[in-house]
């Protein structure tokens, strides 16, 4: 199957997949609402982000080079800072994943420490109120209900760190090949 997938992509001479962009000028690979802004300010456009980091996670670990289709081949200096903002965009996803994942465990680590704290807490009821003369039934409730709670919690944090890790650290890696590929470009009416 994914050599099937692969097949789909052009390569270059040494063998890495090229994910091809095509655009009639440079300005449609970025975002409308920041047209006064210097190119390695702008935000790609959310189009051409979807499809770059779609391609990246169907291609998997191989290597690749993103080459840009235009119909006019831009200067040297327009081309330099295309590059520059595909990075500084995709190396900011990245950070933004980062902070989303460093969340992520925070809320982890309050959902450990709480099921610590109310373990603890259990435990302590159970050996307190064995030794009070009060009613077995709420001794049993309250130490049970504490119980249940703490592992709650703690399955929650387990839960939480086991299925949510592996994705983010995904899209951190993916944000990072992609601010570092190779970039080409093309003009559209000369042979590839």
């Amino acid at each position: 199957m994914k050599k099937h997938i692969l097949d789909r992509y052009e390569r270059t001479p040494d063998g890495r997949l090229i994910i091809d962009v095509s655009a009639s000028r440079v300005e449609e690979l970025y975002e409308d609402f920041d047209k006064k802004a210097p190119y390695h300010k702008k935000d790609l456009d959310e189009d051409l982000a979807y499809y770059l980091t779609e391609c990246v996670r169907e291609i998997g670990r191989v290597d690749f080079v993103i080459r840009f289709t235009l119909d006019i081949m831009p200067s040297e200096e327009l081309k330099e800072r295309v590059r520059t903002s595909l990075n500084k965009f995709f190396i900011y996803q990245r950070e933004l994943e980062l902070a989303s994942m460093k969340k992520m465990l925070r809320k982890s680590m309050v959902f450990f420490m709480l099921g610590v704290t109310l373990l603890f807490f259990s435990l302590w009821f159970a050996g307190t109120l064995l030794r009070a003369a009060e009613s077995a039934f709420i001794r049993t409730v309250l130490v049970e209900g504490l119980t249940i709670a703490a592992w709650v919690s703690l399955w929650e944090s387990l839960a939480t760190v086991l299925v949510d890790w592996r994705p983010h650290q995904q899209r951190i890696r993916m944000n990072f090949r992609i601010a570092f590929a190779p970039v080409q470009f093309h003009a559209s009416g000369l042979p590839r």
